[in-house]
C-alpha cells in the first residue's frame, strides 16, 4: 500500500527538514515550498493527498492560500502547523477551509495524529489551543 502523497510549505529550511523529519515514516513527502504562491502552484500540478503548511510566510499567508486551495479543491487537506497560539488565528484557519492546527513547539507529538486525522476528514487542534465552536478535537 502506498503512503499518502503530502506537500508541506514552510518557509524556515531548518523546521521544514525537521517536520519531513518527522512525517517521512508515514508519509511521501513530494514537495516542499516556502511561500503561498509557490503552494498554490504546487497543489496544481501535485495534486498532494495532505497539506501541512506554516500560516506566516511570505508573500501569500498560509490562510490566505489555503481558503484559495479549498474555493478550487473543495476535498482538500490542510493543517496548519505554527509558532502562534492565537485563538482568533486558528478560527480563521478553520474558516478558511483548515483540519488541524498544530503548534510547532507540539509538533512531535501532535503533527502525525493532526494528519492522519485530516485524511479522515476530522479536525485536529493543538492541546495547547482553544476548540472553535465546540467542534475542535484534543
Amino acid at each position: 500500500m502506498s503512503q499518502p502523497r503530502l506537500l508541506l510549505a514552510d518557509d524556515h529550511h531548518e523546521i521544514a527538514a525537521l517536520l519531513c523529519d518527522l512525517l517521512r515514516p508515514e508519509f511521501d513527502v513530494i514537495a516542499q515550498v516556502q511561500d503561498g504562491y509557490a503552494l498554490l502552484s504546487a497543489v496544481e500540478r501535485l495534486s498532494p493527498d495532505v497539506i501541512v503548511s506554516d500560516i506566516s510566510m511570505p508573500g501569500l499567508d498560509g490562510i490566505t492560500a489555503a481558503a484559495q486551495i479549498v474555493r478550487k479543491h473543495p476535498a482538500a487537506r490542510i493543517v496548519f502547523v505554527t509558532g502562534v497560539c492565537d485563538p482568533l488565528l486558528m478560527e480563521r484557519g478553520f474558516e478558511a477551509g483548515a483540519l488541524g492546527y498544530v503548534m510547532k513547539c507540539a509538533a512531535s507529538d501532535e503533527l502525525l495524529p493532526a494528519v492522519r486525522s485530516a485524511l479522515r476528514g476530522e479536525r485536529h487542534v493543538s492541546g495547547e489551543s482553544y476548540p472553535v465552536g465546540g467542534n475542535g478535537k484534543s
